[in-house]
């Protein structure tokens, strides 16, 4: 078995805001024939969730294998201002813990080429150590002849905003909405109870569907450039989506509609196919299986757990959680199995709507408002509508799909109640780190003084017969082969450097020492650490005269 046989290629195909709308998953409305034929090759997971129903902290999650509670993350837009609410403590980068890195630094550490194309969105930005390529030109066919990649394409279309009037995305990227016609047939869309079924919800939801038949394509057209390059059969494909579909009560809400997510698996020797698992996955765990598919180490510090391959982990609860989302602050602890779902409001005061401006720009959330104002709003119409919350809810998800009739008063369900509350509670003395930690202070702990820190910057040291390695040299010229090691006195730091020059240099990650066996070169480093400042550039020059 040759390397590449030994270690697979790996895509993620990211849609953003996306339920289980597709007809692998049984949607009659779905147009979505290349994920129907990505399941019948692959394993359709049905069960399958994030750790919070809206991106930023979702994906924070995904790409470290870290709850965002437990490293600051949790927060919706830490870059987020608003006139309106100066006194906000944003904006500013999330500072996790020191020993934290990014899924894809580790697999650079182990060989691998890696590509995101294009979002990161994680509540910091992307360090200059996470990616070998890391924007819209970003691909696997960039990287060095048979070596293997972890490459990430991230759908933006799906997005909650293209069901808006005006979609902020759709101006940002240059598409004119209102050319695109309605394929979808509003008619033949389901609308929740809890939402108003008016002909601009069902338009709504048309749209919906429409931008997943679009997605469609860009899948299809993702697995059909693996066929191209002969590389579907050593390749893992995971499809997912960061949260649930953009409709109220769904995105940025625990309920199964914001965080119930297709996952989707294809193996390249088949394993799996055709199959449906319905296996509790948390898209925390996508980390770590990512890792050991790479057959990667999996540092113990890492919350996820794998779901596939000779490591994987059953389990039996996923959890999630909501807090500060834009402007308002709420806080909301979920944990389910196969079938119920506990939820603890700890702001029982507060109704269920909260004053999020962006999401006043959907149309179903506009119906629902006219027809609360017009009296008309009767019935499950209410949900969303109440002005105080139950401490707890309990869900029946199987029996109960939508989540509207609460168990947690019911004598008969106390065992459920009092079994998840448990679970809850335990998960949260262990992972829920900053939660109940004002924001404000959280902030001053990572930005002390409000400063964002910043990584020292790197020195070099030069090792030789001669050298033991006890002092740093910034241009020197040796007579023996020497090897430079590159250090950073911030904890936690990684470090990129290149023996390039200009804007275009390919910053490598430092893994080790440096060997200089002949002639000279000038080697360029910088220092990095989630949420801080890059460091200044260090700048070296070494020749070797044998």
């Amino acid at each position: 078995m040759n390397q590449m046989k030994e270690r697979p290629n790996i895509l993620w195909i990211t849609l953003e805001d996306s339920s289980p709308r597709m007809g692998c998953y049984g949607d009659p409305v779905a147009r979505t024939p290349h994920m129907d034929r990505l399941a019948q090759e692959g394993t359709l997971y049905t069960n399958a969730f994030s750790t919070a129903g809206v991106c930023s902290p979702s994906r924070s999650a995904v790409i470290t294998g870290m709850y965002q509670t437990a490293i600051g993350t949790h927060q919706m837009r830490t870059e987020h201002t608003n006139e309106y609410t100066p006194e906000l403590p944003t904006p500013y980068f999330a500072v996790p813990p020191a020993h934290v890195k990014l899924i894809p630094e580790m697999l650079r550490a182990s060989g691998y080429f890696c590509t995101n194309n294009w979002k990161t969105d994680y509540q910091f930005q992307s360090p200059l150590t996470a990616w070998d390529e890391d924007g819209f030109k970003a691909h696997w066919r960039n990287r060095e002849p048979g070596q293997p990649f972890f490459a990430v394409f991230n759908y933006m279309f799906t997005h909650e905003s293209l069901m808006f009037a005006e979609s902020p995305i759709a101006k940002y990227m240059g598409i004119k909405e209102e050319d695109k016609p309605l394929i979808t047939d509003p008619n033949q869309v389901v609308v929740p109870p809890y939402l108003p079924d008016t002909p601009k919800t069902r338009e709504s939801i048309a749209k919906l569907y429409d931008r997943l038949a679009d997605a469609d394509q860009y899948v299809g057209n993702l697995l059909q450039q693996l066929e191209d390059d002969g590389l579907a059969d050593n390749t893992v494909v995971i499809l997912w989506s960061d949260h649930g579909e953009g409709l109220p009560r769904a995105k940025r809400w625990t309920y199964d509609a914001g965080i119930r997510v297709p996952l989707i698996v294809k193996w390249p020797d088949k394993a799996g196919q055709g199959q449906v698992s319905d296996q509790l996955v948390s898209m925390i765990d996508l980390g770590p299986t990512t890792l050991s598919l790479a057959g990667v180490p999996i540092p113990l510090h890492l919350q996820g757990k794998p779901f596939i391959g000779n490591h994987s982990e059953p389990r039996a609860y996923v959890y999630a959680t909501r807090d500060r989302y834009d402007e308002a602050y709420d806080k909301v602890r979920a944990v389910r199995d196969s079938r119920y779902k506990y939820i603890r409001n700890d702001y029982p005061d507060q109704p269920y709507l909260q004053w999020i401006p962006f999401s006043h720009d959907h149309p179903a959330f506009q119906e629902l408002w006219r027809l609360q104002l017009d009296g008309e709003a009767k019935g499950d119409l209410q949900t969303l509508l109440q002005t105080k919350r139950p401490p707890e809810e309990l869900y029946d998800c199987v029996n109960d799909p939508y989540e509207l009739n609460n168990l947690a008063e019911d004598p008969s369900y106390r065992e459920h109640l009092l079994r998840l509350r448990k679970e809850l509670g335990e998960w949260c003395d262990k992972y829920d780190v900053w939660g109940d930690i004002p924001e404000e202070q959280m902030v001053k702990t990572m930005w002390p003084n409000g400063v964002q820190p910043q990584t020292v910057k790197p020195i070099f040291i030069p090792i030789n017969s001669q050298l033991p390695g006890k002092a740093p040299a910034s241009e020197e010229t040796y007579a023996e082969p020497t090897a430079i090691m590159l250090h950073s006195a911030t904890q936690g730091a990684s470090i990129a450097y290149t023996l390039d020059e200009g804007a275009d240099a390919r910053w490598k990650l430092y893994t080790g020492p440096i060997t200089l066996r002949g002639g000279a070169v000038r080697i360029r480093a910088k220092a990095v650490r989630i949420g801080y400042k890059d460091s200044k550039e260090a700048v070296a020059s070494f020749a070797i005269s044998i």
